[in-house]
């Protein structure tokens, strides 16, 4: 009896290292076919000593595959357990194999986008970014290492979950688990989306509505700090008055952003990217959106809506 055939650790290290240029040969015809064969090679030449045996199983994972390719590792996982089971003699042809990619590559596809593009990634950059912004050089190198540590340790343990899970990951799959995180993670980067919205977006509305006289009982009174009277009471004085509320100029004027901020601070960027959003949906192309943004920016700046 031969002795079985098993993937070492080792053989499956060099299959995730190698996943992570899994788009490096991406193409109009089969998109992600090369890289994922490239992946393959460690595993094909521990399983199949015999020449042809490698060559036809390099063939049928020269196949068309595309799915979001941090989700790619699960599947790689999977596929390692089943060529393990066909070089070991299992009846799994190859109808079989390409079977379970194609199952499993549209339901994983989706799930990419809302975890890494819309949660992980902007979260991380936000961070690095508010750091760069404060002038501190740790910023992009705190994204970089946080991004690629989170990325390629994903790659591992869901390659580890499909190999040693092998077909019965399909049934988690098919039970709607998929959906269920999709969804929260839809929300969850909804919800950063929403928080960085007011922070990366800056609208400024100067354009006066009103301008009311105040009475001068609600005026500070500078006399405690002015013609040589300047002492700490009198300081403190002011400051009481200016902290209960009292004004600092004989009159006050109420501008659109008074009026925004009064009634929910941050809507106009809010409503803004809801409208580029809906813009998009459209159909829309983005280059005429940011024209016409650029064009709205100058006329209400000309007619003193929007302040720089």
């Amino acid at each position: 009896m031969a002795e079985e055939i098993k993937l070492s650790r080792r053989d499956r290290i060099s299959v995730w290292w190698r996943s992570q240029f899994l788009q490096a040969s991406w193409n109009y015809e089969r998109m992600q076919n090369v890289g994922w064969a490239y992946s393959m090679i460690p595993a094909l030449k521990k399983l199949y000593k015999n020449k042809d045996d490698r060559a036809a199983a390099l063939k049928r994972h020269l196949e068309f595959f595309n799915t979001h390719p941090y989700l790619a590792a699960p599947i790689l996982g999977v596929e390692m357990t089943l060529e393990e089971k066909r070089a070991n003699g299992a009846d799994i042809d190859d109808a079989a194999i390409q079977g379970v990619k194609i199952g499993m590559m549209g339901p994983l596809a989706g799930v990419g986008d809302p975890i890494f593009w819309g949660t992980v990634r902007p979260v991380i950059g936000a961070f690095a970014a508010s750091m760069a912004l404060d002038q501190n050089w740790m910023g992009p190198i705190i994204f970089f290492l946080a991004w690629n540590i989170i990325r390629m340790a994903f790659l591992w343990y869901t390659q580890e979950l499909g190999y040693k899970q092998g077909e019965n990951i399909t049934k988690d799959l098919s039970g709607g688990l998929m959906q269920r995180i999709t969804t929260g993670a839809s929300i969850l980067g909804m919800f950063i989306m929403g928080v960085l919205v007011p922070r990366w977006t800056t609208m400024h509305f100067p354009m006066i509505v009103s301008t009311v006289k105040v009475d001068p009982k609600g005026q500070v009174d500078f006399s405690h700090v002015t013609g040589g009277n300047a002492t700490v009471d009198g300081i403190r004085k002011v400051i009481g008055q200016i902290q209960g509320g009292a004004s600092v100029t004989p009159e006050k004027t109420t501008t659109l952003q008074n009026i925004f901020d009064q009634l929910i601070p941050g809507l106009m960027p809010l409503l803004l990217t809801f409208l580029c959003i809906w813009l998009l949906r459209k159909k829309v192309s983005p280059i005429v959106i940011i024209f016409g943004l650029f064009v709205v920016g100058i006329l209400g700046y000309w007619l003193g809506i929007f302040g720089a």
